[in-house]
């Protein structure tokens, strides 16, 4: 039996860790691992066609399932082309292992072809970033790399020569047992009790919830029962709470709706649980705060505290619930469900009841016929820029669907490579990325990798023919728009010619029946929707500071489908308010 070489035995830790396939673009010194996967039916290699869409797929993936994914890419411009999506994966928490194949070990530091040092390359946006420098030192390295990865959430990067990863593995190697799921932090009795004293103590609390409420839906729901708390939410804490929830107060932030805002400032007590919430200029400065967050790095960095609890939010909810006092007087929370309802319906009032007829078609309106169409469990990968702010608006939460996007990183060309991940978890799940078309365009070949792969994504292009969230910018700026326009080609027909489905929608009446054929193709697909460019949002609240980096509008043109839906949960949520 033929020796075992270091690539191969790189390749059974992954598969040992629970990895299933590793995306990158094969070349020189990663050679040497992609014929180890070739030979390994563990692991599958996705062939990408550009590195950068296989990070962005890897943390998709990772955040899909919970589980460790995996990127690769060779020496020098081959894995310096991973660093955007791997930046957008760290700050997703999403725990991905990224392969930094590099030039012969005897050449490092001599001005090599295509030499960097990715040592110092991938520090910012890794938890752990180490070289290989020999054989035995690998299966211990690489162990390191995952578990940061998974324990911390987050990337962990392992450089490897290739003339390293072709040598002999040493003949003793040591199996290591793997961390494989993170723990649940519980906090101290001592941070309960206080947390438990300024909570009977206050007579308005209100919950702020992120992405850190994730598994906590209902741990959330007996809390905010129990004290007649309004529960709002940041952009990625929507998908997680925002569902079967009676004391729903909206989005606070830049795109956010409702009466998030008043009640994060007209509250006693704001508890934020499991947020990074970065816009400190929608947070309160003259309340009492508690922050709840895994992470205890993030705790007070976005506002002043007045205490900071180390914990998960399940966990610490479930030692805090039944110690607190419930509370009996619903004054604050009625009065906040009801300026949330009254706040959805000034937005809908000013909705333009001929939309459905409007040309270019409005977004909102895609936005809104998409999410009445797409599937219960659907999963949408969401372009940065105004497609955030479509998503934000118009797709309903149920506790099935994923919504995942560049939220933190806020990079463009995000929701293509995403989609490839996520579907790559579940064929027989409906993908849905909601792209514009400059993110779109900007790693457009990867279209190709669906075609190649037979991947059913579906692709809802925004198409309106700009940048626009940065048009956006300029105008608050007071600028005039300059270097914004894009001169599209027919997007579907460059489906079509790559061998996919596409269909091209000018009208709002082609719309329905395009997407329905689209989501019934068994294979990949792309509907080209050409959208009104002058479509815009704007927050609940606006302050000049509040505008800083980001484009606001007087337009407020929202759909009954959308925003509509949510006033009638907030409709549904009043008649739950007891009459004087």
């Amino acid at each position: 039996m033929a020796k075992q070489n270091v690539a191969e035995q790189f390749v059974d830790i992954l598969a040992r860790a629970g990895v299933k396939r590793l995306y990158g673009v094969v070349g020189d010194s990663l050679n040497p691992v992609v014929d180890a996967i070739r030979r390994n039916s563990s692991i599958d290699w996705i062939h990408v066609r550009h590195e950068e869409t296989a990070a962005f797929a890897a943390g998709a993936e990772a955040q899909v399932t919970g589980s460790l994914a995996a990127c690769a890419g060779s020496c020098g411009p081959g894995n310096l082309h991973l660093i955007n999506g791997l930046y957008d994966a760290h700050r997703s928490m999403a725990p991905v292992l990224a392969l930094a194949s590099h030039i012969p070990s005897g050449e490092i530091g001599l001005g090599y072809f295509q030499e960097t040092h990715p040592e110092l390359l991938f520090q910012e946006c890794s938890h752990y970033n180490e070289m290989i420098s020999n054989p035995e030192q690998m299966p211990r390295l690489l162990q390191t790399a995952i578990q940061h990865a998974i324990g911390r959430g987050g990337v962990g990067v392992v450089t490897m020569p290739g003339d390293i990863a072709s040598k002999p593995a040493p003949e003793k190697s040591i199996e290591h047992a793997l961390v494989t799921e993170r723990p649940t932090v519980r906090p101290g009795d001592d941070e309960i009790d206080k947390l438990c004293r300024m909570v009977d103590e206050a007579k308005r609390v209100t919950l702020f919830c992120g992405s850190g409420t994730a598994g906590a839906h209902a741990e959330v729901m007996a809390f905010a029962e129990k004290i007649k708390s309004p529960v709002g939410h940041a952009l990625r804490g929507k998908e997680w709470i925002q569902y079967d929830n009676p004391y729903d107060v909206g989005m606070s932030g830049l795109l956010g709706y409702g009466a998030a805002y008043e009640a994060t400032h007209e509250c006693d007590l704001l508890i934020l649980l499991g947020t990074d919430f970065p816009y400190n200029a929608f947070l309160p400065d003259d309340v009492k705060i508690v922050q709840v967050d895994v992470r205890p790095e993030r705790l007070g960095r976005r506002s002043k505290l007045d205490l900071a609890i180390w914990g998960d939010v399940r966990e610490t909810l479930r030692c805090l619930t039944p110690r607190v006092q419930p509370k009996s007087d619903r004054k604050f929370l009625d009065r906040m469900l009801k300026k949330h309802a009254n706040a959805l319906e000034g937005v809908v009032k000013a909705y333009t009841r001929k939309v459905d007829k409007h040309v270019p078609i409005h977004p909102e309106y895609v936005a809104s016929v998409l999410d009445e169409m797409a599937d219960e469990d659907a999963v949408f990968t969401v372009d940065t820029g105004m497609n955030n702010v479509w998503a934000a608006r118009y797709l309903t939460p149920n506790g099935k669907r994923r919504v995942i996007g560049s939220f933190s990183h806020g990079s463009m060309a995000n929701a293509l490579p995403q989609a490839i991940g996520a579907q790559f978890t579940d064929r027989n799940r409906q993908v849905v990325a909601m792209s514009g078309d400059g993110g779109f365009s900007m790693l457009m070949g990867d279209f190709l990798t669906l075609v190649q792969y037979d991947l059913p994504v579906k692709v809802v292009l925004f198409n309106n023919s700009s940048l626009g969230m940065v048009e956006l910018e300029m105008l608050v700026a007071g600028l005039p728009s300059y270097g914004t326009t894009n001169k599209n080609p027919d997007f579907a027909a460059i489906a079509r010619a790559a061998g996919a489905y596409g269909v091209r929608v000018e009208k709002p009446k082609q719309l329905q029946s395009a997407l329905k054929d689209a989501f019934k193709h068994k294979g990949p697909a792309l509907v080209d929707v050409v959208t009104d460019p002058n479509a815009l949002s704007i927050p609940p609240k606006i302050s000049a500071d509040m505008v800083t980096g980001f484009a606001l509008s007087a337009s407020k043109i929202v759909l009954d489908g959308g925003v509509g839906r949510m006033l009638q949960m907030a409709r549904s949520n009043l008649r739950n308010v007891p009459r004087p």
